[in-house]
């Protein structure tokens, strides 16, 4: 069942009204769907999730009656944050598409000491502005509850002292106790109502930058005996606490 996102506005007693240009477009000329055929509608701000057939279809306005009321059932009981280096390349679109499918609640690019890639204000603007629409794409694909937020980039001690602000905060590092250490501080994310996730760029986090996290009440945790890349460690880690938090 294709999904959209819609406005609260739109919500009226019996049925929901699409408007969205972008929207209507797709469903009339990409999907070609007709009158009777079943959409899910999600509206982040209501936490709500409509399900319903298509009442009418115009070049205005699509109808959509509402027959079945979801939860917040797409999202995981944790708000996890992605803190991630920016990696080189196209990387980080991959790593927002697949963090955004894994559950993530939102993203934050940060700009390490050993980040490659430096951007102007304007580049920016212009990558959060696509970061974010991929965000979207990704969301509807997977079928989500809300649009996870790419915010804009940070500088990493900006990035630390928003982290403090979570209940909880992660930082894989190859240098970090063992494996069993590492199971026990993943294990007690349970009942958090917030987590943040350092991941950094390719060239890895320098001690410094691991300090700065570890004063500000990070754990330092291992993911193993390999080295991952970026745009690894932090699918393995979102894996890790999307089986281990998601609910029945």
């Amino acid at each position: 069942m294709y999904q959209f996102f819609i406005e609260p506005e739109n919500i009226k007693e019996e049925e929901i009204h699409i408007v969205k240009e972008e929207d209507i477009r797709h469903i009339r000329n990409v999907l070609r769907m007709k009158e009777g055929e079943r959409l899910c509608l999600c509206c982040p701000q209501k936490s709500r999730e409509y399900v319903g057939p298509i009442r009418e279809i115009s070049p205005e306005c699509i109808r959509v009656a509402i027959e079945d009321i979801n939860g917040e059932s797409g999202e995981l009981p944790v708000k996890i944050t992605l803190f991630q280096g920016l990696p080189k390349g196209d990387k980080m679109e991959w790593i927002i598409q697949k963090a955004v499918e894994l559950g993530v609640h939102e993203i934050v690019p940060v700009a390490t000491k050993r980040s490659v890639v430096k951007l102007d204000a304007r580049k920016a603007a212009k990558k959060t502005a696509r970061w974010n629409e991929i965000a979207k794409s990704a969301a509807k694909q997977s079928k989500r509850g809300r649009i996870p937020e790419v915010k804009p980039v940070m500088t990493y001690g900006d990035a630390v002292s928003y982290g403090q602000t979570l209940s909880m905060l992660l930082l894989p590092y190859e240098d970090a106790r063992g494996i069993s250490h590492a199971r026990k501080i993943v294990e007690s994310v349970k009942g958090k109502e917030s987590l943040g996730i350092f991941i950094g760029p390719e060239g890895g986090f320098p001690e410094e930058e691991v300090n700065l996290a570890r004063e500000a009440g990070a754990q330092i945790i291992t993911l193993g005996h390999r080295i991952l890349r970026t745009e690894t460690a932090g699918m393995t880690l979102l894996s890790i606490l999307m089986f281990l938090l998601e609910e029945d």
